[in-house]
């Protein structure tokens, strides 16, 4: 059946934009919605702003109708019942339970949960483990990836302990940790969720025996384990008393507010970790019950498809403008490559059409020097999203935010609205879209609301293209291979061979 809507949805006109404006003067109320956190009328939030795609009622329509075929509303209330909705690895993703919205024994253990990391945060940050300075944060992907990306946004002015993220096995990146603590004061957090995975352990290994090394006597005695497998992390030696372990059911990319966000909360306090997470918690509210046109993260998926399906657009251009969401774009490509680019759908038969895009993108003003030309004048149809707070994050001159918000509108503008010129050269085509998310400040609320946003949106596109968007297999065989190489167990292509034969490795 879901075959016969895309193919109404193929069918549809194709106005531009400006058309649609012009067609459509309610087109603004209808497509830009704010978000609020909070009952109190000058209450913080989050202005959505979806006018400048090609989303139209018709379309709109085909897609709530698509939804609906695709049981969207089924699909959502298992995954807030924590039902399985990951089936080729037959588990639930109870990452909303973290939060504080889903089956109740999963949010009361996730309760409990957070309460003994707010314990061991606030008695460190009392002292009760001696002067801690910095914490050094072992993990890799999700376990590192969103760590990194609440700590920058949120922790630039005065973090209560000093954090260093620490993904790449290159000894490179953890020297430079290294170089930025003292020894003496410095503690580790080491984030696996299986407590097996080779390149954050053998990091924390290295990071261990750098604390030995310069004078720490027990440096086990330093570590904090992030953990589904608490037994593990005492097989390896961390005391169980420092040990803050998340449900089996939390996906790594969707970690952040589990015990993973211990560094977070580190660096901010809890009660600051405690308003991110509620942040979250009233986008899910919102997500599990708005229902079609209405359902923000579900609107920006009718436009991901509109593009990605129906449009070709291979890739979708994420750019902040704001230094503090610098990593923002980092994170969202793991989001939504490692859910959403699958081929197969839940039932193992192949994909009709295209999945995830390529997400990419880059941080504003910056990025207008750089890439812009192909946005505006390239052969390539590229959606984008515009992010940007309302309030700055520096105490400058105003001029400095206001130059940074005008040259994010002027580009969503330009994109839109195009140029004619005599000269091709100097002519735009405009009608290319985008989409902009505008915080009224940069919080641990709205960021929060942020994320989960688009935890959401990438929920929502796997529902409409009927995929899984909880494993991740495709990142496995590289893996696989490398322990082979490791353990000089395997043969190669010739190509493989000579290389390995120059590095010297095998």
């Amino acid at each position: 059946m879901s075959e016969a809507v895309w193919t109404k949805l193929a069918g549809l006109e194709k106005p531009t934009l400006r058309q649609l404006f012009d067609a459509d003067p309610e087109r603004l109320d209808k497509l830009s919605t704010r978000f609020g956190l909070g009952e109190e009328e000058n209450a913080t939030g989050i202005l959505f702003d979806w006018s400048k795609t090609h989303l139209d009622d018709a379309h709109v329509a085909a897609f709530e109708q698509l939804a609906a075929e695709m049981d969207f509303a089924g699909r959502r209330a298992a995954l807030f019942a924590g039902a399985v909705v990951n089936p080729t690895e037959g588990r639930a993703a109870e990452h909303t339970a973290q939060r504080g919205v889903g089956a109740d024994e999963s949010v009361a253990l996730a309760a409990e949960n957070h309460h003994r990391m707010a314990a061991i945060v606030e008695a460190i940050h009392r002292g009760a483990m001696g002067e801690v300075k910095h914490l050094i944060h072992i993990g890799i992907g999700g376990s590192a990836l969103g760590p990194a990306l609440a700590i920058d946004a949120l922790a630039r002015d005065g973090a209560m302990v000093d954090v260093h993220v620490v993904s790449n096995i290159d000894g490179c990146a953890l020297e430079q940790a290294f170089a930025a603590c003292d020894p003496a004061t410095t503690m580790l957090a080491v984030a696996s969720k299986t407590f097996t995975t080779i390149e954050t352990m053998t990091n924390a290994l290295s990071a261990i025996a750098w604390l030995r090394e310069n004078g720490v006597e027990d440096p086990y005695g330093r570590i904090v384990a992030l953990t589904a497998s608490p037994a593990k992390a005492i097989e390896w030696g961390v005391d169980e008393t420092r040990i803050l372990p998340f449900s089996e059911s939390v996906g790594g990319r969707y970690s952040l507010w589990s015990s993973i966000g211990f560094p977070v909360a580190m660096a901010l306090g809890w009660p600051d970790f405690a308003e991110f997470l509620d942040g979250a918690a009233a986008m899910d509210v919102h997500f599990r019950d708005a229902e079609g046109m209405a359902n923000l993260p579900l609107r920006a998926a009718f436009a991901d498809q509109l593009y990605t399906r129906l449009r070709g657009c291979q890739t979708r251009g994420v750019f902040a403008y704001d230094e503090r969401l610098a990593l923002l774009p980092d994170y969202f490509q793991q989001l939504e490559m490692e859910s959403n680019g699958k081929s197969v759908k839940v039932d193992g038969s192949p994909v009709a059409g295209p999945t995830a895009p390529i997400t990419w993108g880059g941080v504003g003003t910056d990025a207008q020097h750089a890439v812009f030309q192909l946005l505006h004048q390239g052969t390539n149809l590229v959606p984008v999203d515009f992010i940007a707070s309302i309030a700055p994050g520096d105490d400058l001159d105003p001029a400095h935010h206001r130059i940074l918000l005008s040259n994010c509108f002027a580009q969503g503008a330009a994109l839109m609205a195009g140029k004619d010129s005599d000269d091709p050269a100097r002519a735009y085509p405009g009608d290319r879209p985008s989409a902009t998310i505008l915080l009224d400040d940069l919080t641990p609320a709205t960021f929060g609301a942020l994320v989960a946003f688009h935890e959401h949106r990438t929920f929502a596109n796997a529902v409409l293209m009927g995929i899984n968007p909880f494993d991740q297999f495709g990142v496995e065989l590289g893996k696989a291979i490398a322990k082979q190489i490791e353990e000089g167990d395997a043969s190669f292509d010739p190509s493989t061979t000579a290389l390995l034969a120059l590095a010297g490795i095998g």
